[in-house]
């Protein structure tokens, strides 16, 4: 069947559907941390309040995600650097877009893993823990977690912010490794 066209009006051709992808807004996406966030909190309301007056919430490890707090010397040393953007940049590249927090006062990062990871790479966090204090934080431990908008440095607030923000995936236990590894490296060349 022909479609009928108004005098005067244009005719509208078919449009053809192409493949495509589906699009959310910046403001969609960091909605959805959010609650994912929240959700690991047993009193979701009291973490919003805490993000609300104090910009950082503390959030139980080991039921959405556990945590592993890397010094600020040792990813400075992987990086090549100790300004912040420069660090930030590195570690979204190093850990493929894996969530980091900052805590710039205590000069660590925390880079969210996997829940397993705390049991899965026990031998190696031991090795870790004694060469260069690193720690998995799993059940049993709270981590500072910044809200989902704090992510730049601010030499004047001195609050933790999202060094790499959270996105749609932790970090990859193997990524976070191999960065300890090459911190690591770096400071024994140095020494």
């Amino acid at each position: 069947m022909k479609p009928t066209v108004e005098p005067g009006a244009a005719a509208l051709h078919p449009v053809e559907r192409e493949a495509g992808m589906l699009v959310h807004s910046g403001a969609d996406r960091r909605l959805a941390v959010e609650h994912w966030l929240l959700s690991a909190h047993p009193a979701p309301e009291q973490a919003r309040l805490e993000w609300q007056e104090q910009k950082v919430a503390l959030m139980p490890m080991g039921s959405q995600f556990s945590a592993v707090r890397i010094p600020g010397h040792l990813v400075f040393a992987a990086a090549g650097t100790a300004e912040f953007g420069g660090v930030d940049a590195f570690l979204d590249e190093a850990l493929d877009g894996g969530p980091v927090i900052c805590d710039p006062r205590g000069l660590r990062y925390y880079a969210l893993v996997p829940v397993s990871m705390p049991l899965t790479w026990s031998q190696a966090a031991e090795e870790w823990r004694a060469s260069a204090t690193v720690e998995l934080l799993g059940c049993g431990t709270y981590l500072g977690v910044p809200r989902v908008t704090e992510v730049d440095f601010d030499p004047w607030a001195c609050v933790s912010y999202w060094s790499v923000p959270m996105s749609a995936a932790l970090c990859t236990p193997l990524r976070v490794a191999r960065l300890i590894t090459a911190g690591q490296h770096v400071m024994a060349e140095g020494q």
